[in-house]
């Protein structure tokens, strides 16, 4: 038997793959965390975060995915006709029986001659897409795809997740190199059976362990998937200008990069949780996407995932001349957090609909 090495793990396209196009959306409605707090600890508990995006009466992961995947065309400019694969990872999908990656495919215009599926790994879902479209451009089965992740994420009612679980996300086009953004320089992924957070079907909230979510479960499989990718390639933290990871929390993500070997002023343009909560599948890719606003040719990005059950997904990128012109084309991650309206946890319940009639 030959002996295994972290190194064969490495997911790289024979062909130059990256991102041609990206696009975020959160929704305006932001939920303090302090208003969480004065209703179930009378105020005196903390907070792990500043506040939460809330989706209104309206919204759905449907209808964000399709705002973000038309920021995406925007930068990328080419006809969705030519979009050979249109993916929704999310926890929050509206049907349980529809996907929803057929509503999106039609609604952007990428329809009848193109391929659809929604995809499920808590809040990995959305970097799982991402790898599936690298794997189906890179070997000529596509010349576009198209992944999101994206989630209104649910809590039950005085929980912590209450707290952090929020809406939001981002869609990432994926095709040729030499049309890129963001070239994607290889992936990996590292995958246990570790069981920190699940919803049985029927139940309206999630579960978890509480600190068992941190480790051995966050910690251990961010960094076993960062340290196998920049093994494989052969970097090291100084090799990134910027790294995004998963953000449940504001202090995980920070806890984590310092692990890595990462500087707090790396990882400072895709720390997103404060203001906006956790976006579950959405939570690295929409980083990824902050980040994109304000990287310059050259620069690299360390991205990784997490996906409680568990398990990371890992890429290593390098920002193109492209980036320039096609930044401003769609709206900023930065415009979508500063567009925001207060409401209280009244209203809040009141969208959430989580006033249950017997």
């Amino acid at each position: 038997m030959n002996e295994y090495n972290p190194s064969d793990g490495l997911m790289k396209t024979n062909t130059e793959v990256g991102i041609v196009g990206y696009g975020a959306y959160v929704p305006r409605y932001r939920l303090p965390a302090s208003e969480v707090s004065r209703m179930w600890t009378g105020g005196k508990g903390g907070v792990p975060i500043i506040e939460k995006a809330v989706p209104g009466l309206d919204e759905d992961v449907v209808s964000m995915s399709i705002e973000a995947a038309r920021n995406a065309l925007s930068r990328a400019e080419i006809d969705p006709r030519n979009i050979r694969a249109v993916w929704v990872g999310s926890e929050s999908h509206p049907y349980a029986v529809k996907p929803t990656s057929t509503i999106v495919a039609e609604s952007i215009g990428a329809v009848p001659n193109t391929q659809a599926a929604d995809w499920e790994f808590a809040c990995k879902a959305g970097t799982e897409a991402m790898q599936a479209a690298i794997g189906f451009v890179g070997s000529g089965m596509a010349q576009y795809a198209l992944s999101i992740g994206m989630d209104t994420a649910q809590g039950r009612p005085g929980d912590a997740l209450e707290y952090t679980a929020a809406a939001g996300g981002a869609a990432m086009l994926i095709g040729p190199g030499k049309e890129s953004v963001a070239v994607i320089e290889g992936s990996y992924s590292f995958v246990t059976d570790t069981p920190d957070f699940w919803r049985r079907a029927h139940a309206n909230y999630p579960s978890h362990g509480d600190r068992f979510t941190g480790e051995p479960a966050y910690f251990k499989h961010i960094i076993g998937a960062a340290e196998a990718l920049m093994e494989a390639l052969g970097t090291t933290a100084a090799h990134y200008d910027y790294a995004v990871f998963h953000q449940p929390n504001a202090k995980f993500p920070q806890r984590v990069a310092k692990m890595l070997g990462f500087a707090p002023e790396q990882i400072a343009p895709g720390l997103l949780s404060p203001r906006i909560g956790n976006t579950y599948a959405g939570s690295a890719v929409i980083g990824l996407t902050a980040t994109l606003d304000v990287a310059q040719p050259g620069n690299r990005i360390l991205l990784v995932s997490y996906g409680s059950g568990a398990g990371s997904d890992a890429f290593s990128l390098r920002v193109t001349e492209r980036i320039n012109e096609a930044r401003d084309k769609a709206l900023t991650t930065e415009a979508y957090i500063a567009r925001r309206t207060e409401i209280d946890y009244a209203t809040y319940t009141r969208y959430r609909d989580k006033l249950k009639m017997s």
